[in-house]
């Protein structure tokens, strides 16, 4: 029994060592002054569900991640972080590591390839893509969330200033709406936002307007798939049903399925 006890005390020392090996692997430098703070998403975040008058009317979970994908703030809008789904605390994370992982700006044009004005692709825009027969099937399983980043810490530090997500890489890849690139007054690309705790699509809404209340929406004349040169990586529906079954059929091969209380698109902000 003392045996087992001893083998039981050691195995858990050496999990909790690997676990603390893994967290400190992934700490990284990062460039996270040069976009907003904790208190700037949460205020941004608040007043852009506030003025959301579509999906469930739900709290919601946002955070920002440099272009490395550092995670540099995370905030929620409720009154605590129950108020809104706990779930979406990390999905919000891995929203803004895709739209972060998948998106340019002009500087990755050289040697006749890349985008001249870059490509910004929100995470709604890879809906379709993924889907089964799709150009980008399996891409939701390329870069897995850091389980070690997601959950370590406290619960009682989530969604503040000292969230224990911060200044890790979380990785992830999500492929529904509420992700987006963040740009600056020179076009470039810093990082991204995500947003979460609603449907796909008042996610999507809720992150566009917390963007352009951050003033990182700089997107006029970079590129995108929404064909809305106002808005380029605004959420797209044109999925039709399938007449052979199974997943619908979008058009122009970016569209995302219609959510509960779906908003008109083209009545979010035009970028700057």
């Amino acid at each position: 029994m003392y045996i087992k006890t001893m083998m039981r005390c050691a195995s858990i020392a050496l999990v909790s060592a690997l676990v603390a090996a893994a967290a400190s692997q992934v700490q990284s430098e990062n460039n996270c002054a040069s976009l907003p703070s904790q208190a700037d998403l949460k205020s941004a975040l608040a007043a852009a569900t506030s003025a959301e008058t579509s999906g469930l009317n739900n709290q919601m979970w946002g955070t920002i991640v440099d272009r490395d994908g550092t995670v540099c703030a995370v905030a929620f809008t409720g009154n605590d972080r129950g108020a809104q789904w706990p779930g979406s605390r990390v999905i919000s994370a891995q929203k803004a590591n895709t739209a972060n992982a998948f998106s340019l700006d002009y500087s990755s044009n050289s040697g006749g390839s890349g985008q001249a004005a870059g490509l910004a692709l929100s995470t709604a825009n890879l809906y379709s893509a993924v889907q089964p027969g799709g150009s980008l099937y399996g891409l939701q399983a390329s870069n897995p969330v850091n389980p070690f980043v997601a959950y370590q810490g406290p619960s009682s530090q989530y969604g503040t200033a000292q969230d224990p997500m911060v200044g890790f890489k979380i990785g992830g890849v999500n492929v529904f709406g509420g992700g987006l690139a963040l740009y600056n007054s020179r076009h470039q690309i810093i990082g991204a936002i995500g947003v979460s705790g609603d449907t796909s699509c008042a996610d999507h809404d809720i992150a566009w307007r917390t963007r352009h209340a951050l003033g990182l929406d700089f997107l006029s004349g970079v590129g995108g798939v929404s064909g809305d040169a106002a808005r380029p990586d605004n959420i797209v529906y044109d999925i039709k049903p399938n007449p052979n079954g199974g997943t619908g059929v979008s058009a122009g091969g970016y569209g995302h399925p219609m959510c509960a209380n779906t908003a008109d698109p083209k009545t979010l902000p035009a970028v700057q």
